[in-house]
């Protein structure tokens, strides 16, 4: 289990990770499990990188499947540039409208995964 917030249970519990965002970016320096942390642009993405996280997600790729209005926030040119700079490498996943159609996709474009939400859940 990875928790976004709270992460002073993830301690207490000894859960696998805790996941760090523009809300909470920090976290208690006793921590030994996994760090990840969200991403929305990809100049955060490559600062981001800088740190050793064990994981980043980059969003939304595509438009939302589940949030109303929220559209992709990059071209497909911006994605493969970034991909060729190394900002975008198997540490990266995929967030926002993937769908498990699009599997494929999110790999052909040099991401290490992706992170299913709206489509998992219909």
């Amino acid at each position: 289990m990875i928790l976004h917030d709270h992460f002073e249970l993830a301690m207490e519990y000894g859960l696998r990770g805790i996941h760090l965002n523009s809300r909470n970016p920090y976290f208690h320096k006793g921590w030994k499990g996994a760090v990840s942390r969200s991403c929305h642009s990809i100049s955060e993405l490559a600062e981001c990188k800088k740190e050793a996280y064990d994981y980043m997600s980059l969003s939304p790729i595509f438009d939302s499947i589940s949030k109303e209005g929220y559209k992709s926030a990059f071209t497909r040119e911006q994605l493969e540039e970034a991909r060729q700079n190394g900002i975008i490498d198997n540490r990266v996943m995929a967030l926002g409208g993937v769908t498990f159609d699009k599997i494929g996709l999110i790999t052909e474009m040099g991401f290490g995964g992706a992170m299913i939400l709206g489509d998992a859940w219909k």
